[in-house]
């Protein structure tokens, strides 16, 4: 065992035993860590065969993800393993998309966002600065799916600054999360959420503000 190859090149940092696809579209940096069997700088469907995906400096990029040509990435990337990420994205410095993740075409991502395993993000949603969600959240952008002109009519969420989505919560398309407010667990979210409030059920409530929230053995503030 100890006489087997490393897989990874370390001078370029890039898996060299043919397993990664890279597009026309991208040229990896020394600094750009990519483990085997990516798929980048795929080109969709129909596309301009211009299209050009860029990825910042000091990315981790895991194994079995996809992304494709068109979208544009900052610095201080990273993905779980098996990430989609679609064309025509931009997505900010320092973000880390978990394993499992879904996002769609023409997504905005900016700086400091954490989203964990198994999110669903769809086109047109904003995810401000410093968001952050929880495993298997959903977000949608269609009122009525296969509807009549549905094509033309998908409105994703604007997630704002310093929200938190608990696990398993879903966001209904157009909802605005105000800036800094917290979603609970499960949580199925239908209308616009305030700034600094604390939501939770189905439909979600506000029961408190989250500037408010204390730890109940200390009763010191959590936020």
């Amino acid at each position: 065992m100890h006489n087997m190859p490393h897989p990874f090149d370390e001078e370029n940092k890039l898996q060299k035993n043919g397993l990664i696809h890279i597009g026309n579209s991208l040229t990896i940096q020394e600094n750009q860590f990519v483990e085997p069997y990516c798929l980048l700088g795929i080109p969709p469907k129909n596309a301009d065969p211009d299209l050009k995906l860029k990825i910042g400096d000091d990315c981790y990029i895991r194994s079995h993800t996809v992304i494709y040509a068109g979208t544009t990435i900052g610095a201080h990337f990273q993905t779980g393993h098996g990430v989609q990420i679609r064309e025509l994205c931009t997505i900010g410095n320092n973000v880390s998309i978990g394993s499992k993740t879904v996002v769609e075409h023409q997504v905005v991502i900016e700086d400091d966002v954490r989203i964990h395993s198994q999110a669903f993000i769809p086109e047109f949603t904003i995810i401000k600065k410093g968001a952050w969600l929880g495993p298997n959240v959903v977000l949608t952008n269609a009122d009525f799916p296969l509807g009549k002109d549905v094509k033309n009519r998908l409105q994703g969420p604007v997630i704002n600054e310093n929200v938190i989505i608990g696990a398993n919560a879903t966001i209904l398309p157009g909802v605005e999360l105000g800036a800094g407010c917290l979603i609970g667990a499960g949580s199925v979210v239908k209308h616009d959420v305030e700034p600094d409030a604390v939501v939770v059920g189905n439909p979600a409530q506000k029961i408190k503000l989250r500037s408010q929230l204390r730890y109940k053995d200390t009763l010191e503030l959590v936020y």
